[in-house]
């Protein structure tokens, strides 16, 4: 009777300490997953910067082609309505 009551919490030791361990594994990989998660999610953050930045850039130009080319229209606009004034009054 004596072994049983020895042995029971030996017993209970073991297993909680292999269960501890198994718990430890599981948080062990599933840190590394993480880590893993977030390197790649970094990577992504930093490719996101430079699209940012690339389109910022392409933004800029297109605007500036814009007013270019708004204000070659209200040049073309006001010659056309002088031509048109000049050439209704000689009739």
């Amino acid at each position: 009777m004596r072994k049983n009551t020895v042995l029971s919490p030996l017993f209970a030791l073991a297993l909680v300490l292999s269960m501890m361990g198994c718990e430890d594994t599981k948080s062990r990989q599933e840190n590394e997953q993480l880590k893993a998660h977030v390197a790649e999610l970094v990577k992504q953050g930093g490719d996101l910067q430079t699209r940012v930045a690339e389109l910022t850039q392409e933004n800029a130009a297109l605007k500036q082609e814009n007013d270019q080319l708004k204000r070659r229209a209200k040049i073309r606009k006001s010659k056309k309505s002088k031509h048109h004034r000049s050439s209704s009054s000689g009739r």
